[in-house]
């Protein structure tokens, strides 16, 4: 099943149903938003079934073309994002060039921080940011997942269970300002403004045996200026898996349905698969070459991230933005 949220509807927009090949949809009236779908998912989502396996056999005379400019994030707003940071390769390099050390029990505890979710980008629209572009602009690609209610204290080998939807995410970051924060022993706030999502998130019975319960294979490819920085495989090289995480953020509340779980930036231990940050990309360089050579998002710059499945099927649709000043 494959779900899309409308700009039109309010803050939240409206839910829609999407076909198989990603190109039309019907409303989901069921459930006017994504939200309340995974309120009560157990009475909705046997609805939603229906409406896609209507779709796929094209039996829908009200579906209509999907116009990827309508589309909000599927979750214009969430209740929570928590994001780990389970990449070694994508924290390593960043800290040896800032002289600090990865966590003693970097690979025995998930690093993990609530992030902004209140406004969630959607794949289309930019990236807006007030002052200028020292920040230091970049991005962060990931796969996230969507939760139903998850109760305090679940195992690992129950999380799985609590995985409704899978997504696309580019946790944005801003590397001017994260410095400073985390070295204060808080954060982050500043350095992490909106996030934004892919067009679609989908069950996992969608993407088969690329999901395996904890982790999703494939190649996630990042462009960045049309320049391709990194194709990497997110079920490659994880230190802790969704499953892991889940339970790591539920050890002492409650995570609410429609709670986003990510894993932090991308990152293989092979070299040529590139980087899912430019931060990243750019201490690999410092460290080979003395100095760094790709440089941080500057306004009008375009980003592109998507994931495709083994015979090349985009699985998200693609999240394609440029960087703009806010408020111009």
């Amino acid at each position: 099943m494959i779900l899309a949220t409308l700009k039109a509807g309010g803050r939240d927009g409206t839910l829609i149903v999407v076909n198989p090949e990603r190109t039309h949809a019907v409303v989901a009236r069921v459930a006017s938003t994504l939200q309340r779908a995974l309120d009560d998912w157990p009475t909705v989502s046997p609805v939603l079934a229906t409406i896609a396996g209507e779709l796929a056999a094209r039996t829908r005379p009200d579906a209509f073309p999907i116009v990827l400019d309508d589309l909000a994030a599927p979750l214009p707003r969430a209740y929570a994002f928590l994001d780990g940071s389970a990449y070694h390769n994508h924290m390593a390099p960043i800290r040896q060039v800032r002289g600090a050390k990865v966590p003693d029990d970097f690979f025995e505890t998930p690093l993990m921080y609530q992030g902004l979710s209140d406004k969630i980008i959607g794949p289309t629209e930019p990236i807006l940011l007030r002052e200028d572009e020292a920040y230091g602009i970049d991005i962060e690609a990931e796969i996230v997942v969507i939760t139903w209610d998850v109760p305090q204290g679940v195992t690992p080998a129950e999380a799985p269970g609590y995985v409704l939807l899978l997504g696309l995410l580019n946790d944005v970051s801003l590397r001017g300002l994260i410095p400073a924060e985390i070295g204060r022993g808080f954060g982050f706030v500043q350095g992490k403004s909106a996030s934004s999502m892919g067009p679609f998130v989908v069950t996992p019975d969608e993407v088969g045996d690329l999901w395996d319960g904890k982790l999703l294979s494939g190649s996630y490819r990042c462009h960045i200026r049309g320049e391709l920085i990194g194709d990497l495989d997110p079920g490659k090289d994880a230190s802790f898996n969704y499953a892991d995480l889940i339970a790591h953020a539920a050890k002492t509340r409650e995570l609410g349905a429609g709670t986003l779980i990510g894993a932090g930036a991308l990152a293989n231990a092979e070299r040529q698969h590139g980087s899912g940050c430019i931060a990243e990309a750019r201490a690999r360089e410092h460290l080979a070459t003395g100095a760094p050579q790709t440089g941080y998002l500057r306004f009008g710059d375009r980003l592109k991230l998507e994931f495709f499945d083994r015979e090349g099927h985009s699985v998200f649709g693609a999240i394609d933005q440029t960087v703009a000043p806010w408020g111009k």
